[in-house]
């Protein structure tokens, strides 16, 4: 419990420092710290590029918010995170306590102006463990992921509202000229805007060496995509 309540207090906290400088662009291609202390959710590398790589997640489940709509990630975030804190503190049907993973993703559906409102989801990736029979909540809804790629930019420093459409546009850029562009697009063709997800590995008092991700969630035409449970 005194895990929970320090992670709790982190991010709550954290969250509203100001963005601190860090390096844009990261090494891609090994596993975050973070992960060799909490479960993350495991993935194939199968290609890579200029500042990008691609990767295959096959069985990666998500417990997540309802839709929370505003203008500033940040703010949405905080809130989704105090949710879903809640949840794995017990707060659940089950009124059972689950362990901390990692990463902490946010999907962005952007507005269609500079002045509407957003929609952001925010989810926890549920261990291995619960994967079978997990809780249920008010509020919240369970994605099981079937064999979906993703396309992923790693930077560093705090994420804040200011960076994260730069580095969801670096990434775009970095994917131009490519195939898996066109397999994005083709997988978002009819969208007004293009979903992203804002991937945070840290806790918001940990300074140095922070990793964050941006991903582009596409799918083969064969394959099973994103599904809500």
């Amino acid at each position: 419990m005194l895990i929970f309540i320090s992670y709790f207090v982190c991010w709550f906290i954290g969250t509203a420092i100001a963005a601190v400088p860090g390096k844009s662009h990261l090494e891609l291609g090994v596993l975050p710290p973070t992960c060799e202390r909490i479960e993350c959710p495991i993935y194939d590398r199968i290609a890579s590029g200029k500042d990008y790589e691609i990767r295959r997640y096959s069985s990666a489940v998500w417990m997540s918010t309802s839709p929370i709509n505003g203008t500033s990630f940040v703010d949405a975030t905080r809130t989704g995170f105090l949710r879903l804190f809640g949840y794995i503190s017990g707060n659940n049907s089950y009124h059972k306590k689950i362990e901390m993973t990692a990463p902490v993703m946010t999907e962005v559906k952007p507005s269609n102006g500079p002045f509407c409102n957003s929609s952001f989801v925010v989810s926890f990736s549920v261990r291995k463990a619960n994967q079978q029979d997990p809780p249920p909540a008010e509020s919240m809804h369970l994605q099981r992921w079937g064999k979906t790629y993703v396309a992923v930019r790693r930077f560093g420093g705090f994420v804040s509202d200011m960076n994260v459409g730069k580095e969801a546009e670096a990434l775009s850029a970095s994917l131009n000229g490519t195939e898996w562009l066109d397999a994005i697009k083709k997988s978002h063709a009819g969208e007004n805007t293009t979903l992203y997800a804002v991937v945070q590995y840290n806790s918001p008092f940990e300074f140095l060496g922070r990793v964050n991700e941006i991903w582009l969630m596409f799918f083969d035409q064969k394959d099973q995509s994103l599904t809500a449970a």
